[in-house]
């Protein structure tokens, strides 16, 4: 299960902190994504984290569009995901939602919405 919280309405310019708590698999074997798909548009994936490696710690991957300004972070221990978002945007606004990729196929969170707005 995968579970979102953190969404809202926030001003541009803005922050808001996206959170996912997972459960039902091994956490730490698995790496984790945000997608975000916006009225009209196809879901696109937003940012990704990989598991932990002792060499490298944790690989990150972003779309061009939020580089800079969101950061995809997670704690192995509380089985949960963030994804920091500053500086937003109107065209941020979209449904966020977490995912995780099985060999079975992909499994998604409720979503959370997010509305950047004056």
């Amino acid at each position: 299960q995968l579970v979102e919280s953190g969404g809202g309405l926030v001003q541009p310019g803005g922050s808001l902190r996206l959170s996912c708590v997972a459960s039902g698999f091994t956490f730490t074997s698995y790496s984790m994504n945000w997608y975000r798909q916006a009225p009209g548009k196809e879901r696109e994936l937003a940012a990704s984290i990989s598991t932990y490696h002792p060499n490298t710690n944790y690989l990150t991957n972003y779309v061009d569009s939020v580089k800079g300004r969101f950061t995809i972070s997670r704690d192995d221990a509380k089985n949960t995901v963030y994804l920091q978002m500053n500086m937003l945007k109107h065209e941020d606004t979209a449904v966020y939602y977490c995912n995780v990729h099985f060999l079975s196929g992909d499994y998604w969170g409720q979503g959370t919405q997010v509305t950047v707005s004056s």
